[in-house]
């Protein structure tokens, strides 16, 4: 059970959000160098005790799903019970053009390593509030999901430690490939050693410029740890944050005790007003993956007249064969009957 902050934590908060600042400073916000930045929290789009008007139909910005319970000190997505799905999705669309999610969670429970699952998601997408096979949520999504993934599903690799942490952006046509653990779809990842702490656990996921960032303070020490880092990736604005767990056979407790929405404003060139300009479909350049190929350079002039010119010269051919087939035919119709 995750207890209040006293004098000590707070302290600690503190020195976290400061050490936050100094990291975006250090990371020159995506690799252009120093530059100015501001940050908001954006109220409409956080989630924070004591959770009021959460999941009320008449009042409150966030809805619940399945399973989802509000709890005094954070927001139970599944119990430590097997097959149970559960979410928290916020009903205000985000319009931010550069932001910064912060979740601050806690996955516990009685299963021992590699006994427990199946872990949660981070959303921004298009749809909301849709149950399915993704961590609690829908397949084929439009968006943006970061999974804490919590159990291996694929029995012949060795690589990989789990928990892990993956990203993965759809546009509509891809599936999550969930018996590979989404290995064929996902932009990166990390291990992350997020179970059965005593300390907070804190993830965070910054699109700024068309960079997707996702780092880790999970070790106690208020140091982020980078885990993800992916350049151009076209995010269209007004989907949704939410997010999602599920279990199966095997189970944990799945908390979010916080979800903090920060706005970040940079200064851009004219050139990067140019190249950051809306997009309408999420998309990553310079990717190749199942369903998101680049589209097909359009054909030469010359070779648009040689297809039209054959295709002509087949169609009068077809014709001609078709015309002296008929006078055959009609020479033997009149052979026949006389």
């Amino acid at each position: 059970r995750q207890e209040a902050l006293g004098p000590g934590g707070m302290a600690a908060a503190g020195r976290w959000r400061a050490g936050l600042a100094l990291l975006a400073v250090a990371l020159g916000l995506c690799g252009t160098g120093a530059e100015q930045t501001e940050e908001h929290l954006k109220r409409e789009h956080s989630l924070s005790k004591p959770y009021q008007g959460v999941g009320s139909a008449s009042s409150g910005l966030w809805d619940l799903l399945g399973n989802a319970m509000v709890m005094t000190q954070f927001i139970r997505l599944t119990p430590d019970v097997q097959s149970k799905q559960g979410a928290v999705w916020n009903r205000v669309p985000c319009y931010l053009r550069d932001w910064e999610m912060q979740v601050h969670f806690k996955i516990h429970g009685q299963g021992k390593k590699n006994l427990n699952g199946d872990g949660f998601a981070i959303w921004y997408t298009k749809d909301r509030m849709q149950p399915g096979p993704v961590f609690g949520s829908k397949d084929n999504f439009l968006g943006l999901g970061v999974f804490v993934d919590t159990y291996p599903n694929e029995e012949k690799q060795q690589e990989r430690v789990f928990p892990y942490i993956s990203a993965m952006v759809n546009n509509g046509s891809l599936t999550y490939d969930h018996d590979r653990d989404g290995r064929p779809t996902e932009l990166g990842g990390c291990t992350a050693m997020v179970r059965n702490l005593n300390h907070d656990t804190f993830l965070v996921i910054r699109y700024v410029k068309r960079r997707l960032t996702v780092l880790i303070d999970i070790d106690g020490k208020h140091e982020w740890r980078d885990c993800i880092d992916v350049p151009g990736v076209r995010l269209p604005r007004g989907y949704y944050f939410g997010t999602s767990s599920v279990t199966g056979d095997l189970s944990d407790n799945h908390d979010i005790i916080s979800l903090k929405l920060y706005q970040l404003t940079v200064e851009r060139t004219p050139e990067e007003e140019k190249r950051d300009r809306e997009v309408f479909l999420p998309v990553v350049d310079n990717l190749k993956l199942p369903g998101m190929e680049a589209p097909l350079e359009p054909m030469s002039g010359l070779a648009l007249f040689l297809i039209v010119f054959f295709s002509l010269v087949a169609i009068v051919f077809a014709i001609v064969i078709g015309i002296i087939i008929y006078n055959k035919w009609q020479e033997q119709s009149r052979k026949h009957f006389y």
